[in-house]
């Protein structure tokens, strides 16, 4: 007859790394003056499903060789710096390519910048990506994604998550953001 057994519950995690030592600078590609400057207004809200805002932000993609502890020490740079992750994903394929790729959403891009250089990033990329606050409800992301859809836009990605347990945050690039912005803000 076998056991049960309780799980613990999970521990938070916390980590500390050391300040890295300076490398040579990455290949870089900035955006235009543009995509900086670029703001919108909040979506139009309907009052039946969930309601929600659109703005855009410019989003970091770092790539740099896979390594053990890399996440603490991107952490760690721009905590040095005193930068701000608003939003980010964090990925490796070292089976496939030895590289491991950030895709961050910050505070202050030119501080961030310099500190990846820094740490190694072998290219940093700048592009523009699409923000949506809604509602912590049930279908929020059916009702985004499918306006998008609808609309014929392909979404190349998103990820998100919850802040405060009402509302959550979605990230979104798409084959063309401009178009998006309209028909989120009609929705």
């Amino acid at each position: 007859m076998a056991k049960k057994t309780k799980k613990a519950a999970p521990k938070k995690k916390t980590s500390v790394a050391k300040r890295p030592a300076a490398k040579a600078a990455p290949k870089k590609k900035k955006p235009a003056a543009s995509l900086r400057a670029m703001t919108a207004a909040p979506a139009a809200r309907s009052s039946a499903s969930p309601k929600f805002t659109v703005s855009t932000a410019i989003e970091i993609t770092a790539t740099f060789p896979d390594q053990m502890g890399l996440t603490a020490k991107v952490a760690a740079a721009l905590a040095a710096e005193n930068v701000n992750i608003l939003a980010g994903t964090g990925y490796s394929a070292s089976g496939l390519r030895r590289k491991a790729t950030f895709t961050l959403i910050v505070d202050n891009l030119e501080k961030a910048e310099r500190a990846l250089e820094r740490i190694g990033a072998d290219e940093i990329q700048d592009s523009i990506v699409l923000l949506v606050e809604t509602e912590n409800k049930v279908g929020a992301l059916e009702k985004i994604s499918k306006a998008i859809s609808n609309a014929g836009i392909n979404i190349y990605y998103f990820y998100s998550t919850t802040s405060s347990g009402k509302t959550a945050t979605c990230v979104f690039k798409t084959a063309d953001d401009q178009k998006a912005i309209r028909v989120l803000r009609s929705a």
